[in-house]
């Protein structure tokens, strides 16, 4: 053996390293409460031997174990770390749980509102802020030797999904991802993805849920099994198929034509199967032990109303001493909050709910409401919540039970069933490990369920994940700028998205064989010993569709629509008269087998069509990333953010602004900013108008003649539709996606908050609660600091300005939450 002294620096670390014992789970697993899962020692494993992991698994498996034990190899190599979630919220969660494990110092936190120890070996954030680091070739990416991906499955998010795509393809390769998903019905199809475009990656799919799911429903005041056998079985319960077929076939007095007040029988005879009250329904989950509860209710101001009423009913779910525990909690919390907001808050309302042990949950409360629910709920002292089914989205808020409210949701339009991948995820939450022996989840019943339909939506655990991802403005520019045109067209060809749609082509390509041998079959069907019938059956048809378009428009003017006869109308006229002389003359004509032939070429162009759509259809999905993004070099171009050079691109000084700007409007910003149309507004008027760029109103609250703001706002607001018409009608002449119109409905709250209005006042003119208005604020600061790092002189120092005017009071206290 050679003596070490003999070797060079280099030597002795390579044989140190070949020396060195593969890392143990053992040290890592001492941490743990419990022992890993079959699929968390299987995913840990892969990662010990260097693979890149997909786990698949269950809300509340423990998919994050798999994600900490990468942070456990990084510390034992001395690599970094990056956690990232796809909300704010998750990433605080997931930065305090770390912190508490290895110590503030060695723990980060990047948000884009919080700034923490971002040199740190373990960095916790958003995964937009992982993509901009990577478009930056930030320093931070050196010695990074693991990223988790925790809810990867927000891959298909219609608004967001494209980033997750963006990181998993530019990260450097070396680079090991471990990708934390719920269960999905493609799980393998994406792994083989990741293995291809990452390398050598495991697929980890578990179906198992540590804690079983019972599941119950409320039929009257009655709690009653879904399923007969308990979990895991999917055989309907008989009895409640048997009471909910009694129920519908009991006769309904219909209520007389008088006014209700009037039909002592109206009120009873609307429903058949009743349904209890909130109370009288926690009443029940109480006795039979199934407290706490989450209960789903697809409604704001549903879940509000639920509070309220358990509240009127005098409901008490906590003693003397929870209460003190309860105020104290929240009272530490909220200190910071001024005196003049709370009633404005409804804060007080709030606390009283909240010592009585029950609370709402969902995206209009105050973040520092929310996170004092989540607090109160772990801690046991809020026995109840009702929430909106944001909270399924990857909150460590686990209870006992699950109720549904019902299994409909409106989505803005009309209402819709819930999807089994849904129930799969609000479900998920029930089952407390190492507290609960069995999760339950209990569905309030109506008369417009089917059992049977119930248990194909309960028994089924499973959901696509389809790629939303597209190129953007701004992703192209930064591609370019990064890679070069050829290198980036490659790269997003190696997308997710074009992964399905070439896997998709395949079938299609497989079915246009099959309608080729049959056309030939039909061709020869058809064929005619005394000329091309083909020639001839293309004259019939031809004929036929020319009588049939001539017939409908006689109906059109008859009815009035169409009272000119019309230069189109009298030429058809002519080739129909033409048609019918050369058909007469066609040998084919005095054939006696002619109309079987003619049965066969009937066949024959009514498949001949299918299968040209079908090969348009190929033609759509081959290479149809790459191709956007060429009509996307093509305007850039044309608008001068990218300069031909040769046979690629570069990127202009307008270009470098456009790489800096994110979000769906990010070429409206930029062509604001290019042609000066901000130049001379004031901080409060900018503040509105970056407020018209991110509001976007629910379809029932769209007002079409929104309050603006007095003064330049008007001007300024014109000029920037203006611009926005330019960008969409150039997006629309090179075949690209387009924009909605900028919506100036929250501009005159927004104007008014930065001019330095009270927040009552404010809300009120939003007609915006407040957790809403915190939300969409933030989304203002973001963009208005994107406009201040621009670097356009004048403009980036008035969007400073609007952001210290609007990030003060409740939206500068929320930046903590």
């Amino acid at each position: 053996m050679d003596n070490d002294e003999n070797l060079t620096p280099a030597e002795r670390y390579q044989r140190a390293k070949k020396n060195r014992p593969k890392p143990s789970l053992e040290s890592f697993t001492n941490l743990l409460e419990f022992p890993l899962d079959p699929f968390q020692e299987q995913a840990c494993h892969a990662l010990a031997d260097g693979h890149g992991v997909l786990v698949a698994a269950p809300t509340g498996a423990g998919k994050t174990i798999v994600g900490e034990f990468a942070i456990h190899l990084a510390i034992e190599k001395d690599l970094k770390v990056f956690y990232t979630t796809p909300i704010k919220a998750l990433s605080n969660q997931k930065y305090s749980e770390l912190v508490e494990r290895y110590g503030d110092a060695r723990v980060g936190l990047l948000t884009g509102d919080t700034n923490t120890n971002a040199d740190a070996q373990i960095v916790v954030m958003t995964t937009e802020v992982l993509r901009n680091m990577i478009y930056a070739n930030s320093d931070s990416l050196m010695s990074l030797g693991y990223v988790i991906m925790d809810e990867v499955h927000y891959l298909a998010d219609r608004f967001r999904g494209a980033v997750w795509e963006e990181v998993i393809l530019h990260l450097p390769k070396d680079v090991k991802i471990v990708s934390l998903s719920a269960t999905v019905s493609n799980a393998e199809e994406f792994g083989q993805w990741l293995d291809e475009v990452r390398g050598s990656t495991q697929i980890i799919v578990s179906e198992v849920r540590p804690v079983p799911l019972n599941q119950h429903v409320i039929f009257g005041n009655e709690l009653m099994e879904l399923f007969e056998g308990g979990p895991g079985s999917t055989i309907v319960n008989h009895e409640l198929t048997q009471k909910h077929a009694n129920k519908l076939r009991q006769p309904v007095n219909k209520p007389s034509r008088g006014r209700r007040g009037h039909d002592n029988n109206w009120q009873r005879n609307q429903a058949r199967i009743p349904k209890i009250t909130k109370p009288e329904m926690i009443d029940i989950l109480d006795e039979e032990n199934l407290l706490p509860a989450i209960f789903f209710i697809f409604s704001r101001a549903a879940c509000e109303a639920a509070v309220k009423e358990c509240v009127r009913s005098g409901l008490r779910l906590t003693t003397q001493e929870e209460r003190q525990k309860i105020r104290l909690i929240v009272e530490e919390k909220c200190a910071s909050i001024a005196d003049e907001d709370l009633a404005t808050l409804g804060y007080f309302e709030w606390l009283s709910a909240l010592e009585r042990g029950v609370a709402a949950h969902h995206a209009g409360m105050l973040p520092a409401f929310k996170e004092v629910v989540e607090e109160l709920f772990l801690q046991r002292l809020v026995r109840v919540v009702f929430a909106t089914e944001t909270l399924a989205l990857g909150i460590n808020m686990p209870a006992r039970t699950v109720v549904l409210d019902r299994l409909d949701k409106f989505n803005g339009e009309g209402r819709v069933q819930i999807t089994p991948g849904e129930y799969t995820q609000l479900t998920g939450r029930a089952g407390r490990r190492g507290i609960d022996v069995e999760g339950h989840s209990v569905i309030q019943w109506a008369a417009n369920l089917d059992p049977q339909a119930v248990a194909g939506l309960a028994s089924k655990r499973t959901y696509p994940l389809i790629s939303s991802f597209k190129p953007t403005y701004n992703m192209t520019v930064n591609l370019i700028d990064a890679f070069g045109r050829e290198r980036a067209r490659e790269m997003l060809e190696m997308s997710f998205a074009q992964f399905q749609a070439d896997r998709s082509v395949v079938g299609l390509a497989r079915g246009l064989r099959d309608r080729e041998v049959s056309l030939a079959g039909y061709a020869k069907s058809m064929e005619c010993h005394l000329g091309n019938f083909a020639d001839y059956a293309g004259m019939r048809r031809e004929i036929s569709d020319i009588e049939r378009e001539l017939a409908a428009g006689r109906v059109r003017s008859e009815r009035g629509k169409d009272i000119r006869q019309t230069k189109g109308r009298h030429e058809r006229e002519q080739r129909l008269a033409e048609l019918k002389r050369r058909i007469k003359t066609h040998p084919c004509h005095g054939c006696s087998d002619r109309e079987d032939h003619a049965r066969w070429g009937e066949r024959w162009f009514k498949l001949r069509r299918e299968t040209d759509n079908l090969m348009n259809q190929i033609e759509g999905r081959t290479n149809q990333v790459a191709k956007t993004f060429d009509r996307i070099c093509n305007l850039l171009n044309e608008l001068e953010y990218l300069s031909k050079v040769k046979d690629d691109f570069e990127v202009t000084d307008n270009g470098r602004r456009l790489a800096r700007i994110y979000g769906e409007r990010d070429l409206l910003v930029a062509e604001c900013l290019r042609r000066g149309v901000w130049q001379e507004s004031d901080p409060a008027n900018l503040a509105a108008i970056a407020a018209a760029l991110i509001y976007e109103a629910r379809r029932d609250d769209d007002d079409p003649n929104p309050k603006v703001p007095r003064g330049q706002f008007a001007d300024i607001m014109q000029s920037t539709l203006d611009v926005w018409e330019d960008v969409e009608w150039l997006a629309k002449s090179h075949k690209l996606n387009q924009t909605s119109q900028p919506d100036p409905t929250l501009s005159l709250a927004m104007h008014r908050w930065a001019s330095g209005a009270k927040l009552d006042t404010v809300l009120s003119e939003a007609d915006l609660l407040p957790g809403d208005f915190i939300r969409w604020t933030k989304q203002i600061v973001d963009m208005l600091d994107q406009i201040a790092q621009t670097g356009e002189g004048k403009v980036s120092d008035t969007a400073r300005k609007a952001i210290d005017l609007v990030k003060r009071g409740i939206v500068a206290y929320s930046y903590f939450y």
